[in-house]
């Protein structure tokens, strides 16, 4: 259990880290990035090849092992098909970092800055997180990865 907490923590200081030094926390940065029609700054992309570089032979090493080290066993999405909850979603995502300039990790990494901005960005988010749950009441089924509805009668 420590070894597991332990490694969380230190990747989560790597990753917030790595969100500070590429500019990801700084929403003036990424949307100068998403202005395609005007003066755009693709430095961001550089950042984005290179979590693709390290993400796409992690996952293939990761395939060829028979379980993590910390856990029982891998917990990957099981679904890859598209529905229109999932386009949704990824559209009002897209939404909200265009316009904020934020996503969820670089938001919580600016919480450093003390600023209210952020800190509003935060509140709305985890609002909006609370307002889904209690909506949709959903769950991931156990071994998948995928959502499942709750029952009426829980």
């Amino acid at each position: 259990m420590m070894a597991r907490l332990s490694t969380s923590l230190v990747s989560g200081f790597i990753f917030g880290l790595g969100l500070v030094i590429s500019g990801m926390s700084n929403p003036a940065k990424v949307i100068g990035f998403l202005d395609l029609a005007g003066a755009w700054d693709p430095t961001l992309l550089l950042v984005m090849g290179g979590a693709l570089a390290v993400t796409i032979p992690g996952f293939w090493l990761l395939k060829k092992r028979a379980r993590p080290l910390f856990a029982e066993r891998f917990e990957l999405p099981a679904r890859k098909d598209l529905d229109a909850r999932l386009v949704a979603g990824a559209a009002l995502f897209g939404l909200g970092w265009g316009i904020a300039g934020f996503c969820p990790g670089p938001a919580i990494t600016a919480l450093a800055a003390a600023r209210l901005d952020v800190a509003l960005f935060v509140a709305a988010m985890i609002v909006g997180a609370l307002a889904y749950r209690m909506l949709f009441s959903t769950q991931p089924a156990k071994g998948t990865g995928a959502p499942i509805k709750k029952a009426a009668a829980e």
